[in-house]
C-alpha cells in the first residue's frame, strides 16, 4: 500500500512537469513569433562602385578602380564579397545589421578613414534605412586603437545594369 501511493505521487509529479515544459515551450514559440527581427544584409542584387581611392575589405587591400559587391548565395545574408572589375583581386567578408535614422538619397559604399587608410565600414541601398555593416578586420581594430577615425567618406554605388547615379 505504502509502495502504491508512493507510485501515485511520482506520476503525478512527472505528469506536473511535463506539463511546466510544454507551458513554457508555447510561451518560448510564441514569444519569437512576436518579437520584431531584422533581415540580414538589406544590399539586394549586385552592387558596382567606383572607388577613388586605396582601401581595405576584410583582410585584403585593394587599389582604386571598379568594384562589383554581391552577397554570396548559401550564407544566410552574411557574407557579402567585394572583386576588382579589372583585375581578379578579391576579397569575402562577414556583414551584420546596420540601422540609419533614414534611408540615404543613393546606394552607397562608407569607408572609415584613418590616416590615409580606408576601411569599407557599410553599404546602404537608396531609401532603405536598413543596409550591412561589415565586421572590423583585425587589421582595422589595431589601426583604429593606434588612430582615431578622422571621417567616413561616402562612395556613390548603383545596382548592376543601372547607368550613372
Amino acid at each position: 500500500m505504502f509502495t502504491e501511493s508512493i507510485d501515485k505521487v511520482t506520476a503525478s509529479h512527472k505528469a506536473t512537469r511535463r506539463h511546466h515544459f510544454l507551458s513554457l515551450l508555447i510561451a518560448f514559440v510564441f514569444g519569437l513569433m512576436i518579437y520584431p527581427t531584422h533581415a540580414n544584409a538589406q544590399i539586394i542584387g549586385d552592387v558596382e562602385a567606383n572607388i577613388p581611392f586605396q582601401f581595405h575589405a576584410g583582410n585584403t587591400k585593394f587599389p582604386a578602380g571598379q568594384y562589383h559587391i554581391h552577397v554570396l548565395d548559401n550564407t544566410d545574408l552574411s557574407v557579402m564579397e567585394i572583386s576588382s572589375m579589372a583585375d581578379s583581386i578579391s576579397a569575402v567578408f562577414q556583414v551584420r545589421d546596420a540601422e540609419t535614422k533614414s534611408g540615404p538619397t543613393k546606394t552607397e559604399l562608407i569607408f572609415n578613414k584613418y590616416g590615409n587608410r580606408y576601411f569599407l565600414a557599410e553599404l546602404f541601398d537608396e531609401g532603405n534605412p536598413n543596409g550591412s555593416q561589415i565586421l572590423e578586420s583585425q587589421y582595422e581594430k589595431r589601426i583604429s586603437q593606434a588612430t582615431t577615425r578622422e571621417a567616413q567618406q561616402h562612395v556613390s554605388a548603383r545596382h548592376r545594369g543601372q547607368q550613372g547615379k
